[in-house]
């Protein structure tokens, strides 16, 4: 566990550890642990779910770590709203089925285990057609990205849900794609419009109450 300049261990490994623990007690009969890290962008679901995954591994787990990054809509798809578009974000940015098929029925309980980890490279938007994998029965699949509750819900086994204030996210977010929009000023724009507008629709249909769930801050 981390500690602080005390040697204190911090609030948020104690977090993280009582997750890996949680996990690594739950049992699947014959297909892999299928985890969601859930929540806003920018709100630190990445880092979450690294920080569980070598959680997991120090516990002798074996983790199949998957982002959604990978299995985002081509940018023609994506944009078709407008860059700009809260709506288009919402609707067109990831391909849950294609998702859902390759990947979470695959490894679960009617699934052969052998899944894609991505269709797609986003940095250059070329679709990707790798070899499937084979997933060990005993692994734990996690899960990075944005809406994993809203067409997915009865596919997971366990949702984690990062709950972060959208000023947090809005911080991180415009410092991380400032490179991305062109400038940090263009960044948080973005997040005022395309992000903050999405959010407010996704407590709709995305930010459910989870099976099980910790809100990391």
């Amino acid at each position: 566990m981390k500690t602080d300049h005390s040697g204190r261990t911090t609030a948020r490994s104690m977090v993280v550890a009582e997750v890996a623990n949680h996990l690594n007690t739950v049992e699947k009969d014959g297909h892999p642990l299928r985890v969601a890290v859930d929540g806003i962008t920018a709100a630190g679901k990445t880092t979450f779910a690294a920080e569980i995954t070598a959680a997991l591994r120090t516990r002798g787990r074996t983790v199949i770590d998957v982002s959604m990054d990978g299995f985002h809509h081509p940018r023609a798809h994506r944009y078709r709203q407008g860059r700009d578009s809260a709506r288009g974000y919402y609707e067109d940015a990831y391909d849950f089925a294609t998702f859902a098929k390759v990947v979470l029925s695959l490894l679960g309980p009617r699934g052969d285990r052998r899944y894609r980890p991505r269709i797609i490279d986003l940095p250059t938007d070329t679709p990707v057609d790798e070899p499937p994998q084979v997933a060990d029965p005993r692994s734990i699949l996690v899960v990075d990205g944005s809406f994993l509750q809203r067409e997915l819900s009865d596919l997971w086994d366990v949702v984690v849900f990062v709950n972060t204030s959208f000023d947090t996210a809005k911080a991180r977010g415009a410092l991380r794609d400032a490179a991305q929009f062109g400038s940090q000023v263009d960044a948080e724009d973005a997040y005022r419009t395309r992000y903050r507008l999405r959010r407010v629709g996704a407590g709709r249909h995305s930010v459910v109450p989870a099976r099980w769930g910790y809100a990391a801050h």
